[in-house]
């Protein structure tokens, strides 16, 4: 298993953020690891909705399937994924009020035999590319 996370405080209210990170036509603009949704994010960002999103990590491209397990707007937003060769992903985004600002805090789990072959260079990429969609989706919206 690999586990990553990241935090930044992002000058702009919690909806404003929600906005921009549910955004899924935007969604390249700041996600990192992002290359395409094939058939377009999920219609309706709901508890057990499903979408498919192609990613690159560590210099490989994967096709993840995500469930959405939690949604709660503007605090909370859990996604559960499916991708190549027995990997499984979940992501956290969780969105802090802080007066006009925001802390958002991205967490990440990978598990199956795969992860375990190369957990180490996983989640310094992951964790790399964490910090890197903060840090672009700060400047979308402060």
């Amino acid at each position: 298993m690999a586990e990553v996370s990241a935090e930044a405080r992002i000058e702009a209210p919690a909806e404003k953020v929600w906005d921009r990170l549910t955004d899924f036509s935007s969604y390249g603009q700041w996600n990192a690891t992002h290359t395409s949704f094939p058939h377009g994010g999920p219609e309706t960002l709901a508890v057990a909705a499903t979408y498919q999103e192609n990613m690159k990590l560590m210099g490989f491209p994967a096709e993840v399937t995500w469930t959405v397990a939690a949604c709660d707007p503007a605090r909370l937003l859990v996604t559960k994924g499916k991708g190549p060769m027995g990997v499984n992903l979940s992501m956290s985004y969780a969105l802090t009020p802080d007066g006009d600002a925001t802390t958002v805090r991205i967490d990440g789990e990978f598990t199956g035999a795969a992860v375990s072959l190369m957990a180490g260079k996983l989640k310094e990429s992951a964790t790399a590319a964490l910090r890197e969609s903060l840090r672009k989706l700060d400047g979308l919206v402060a």
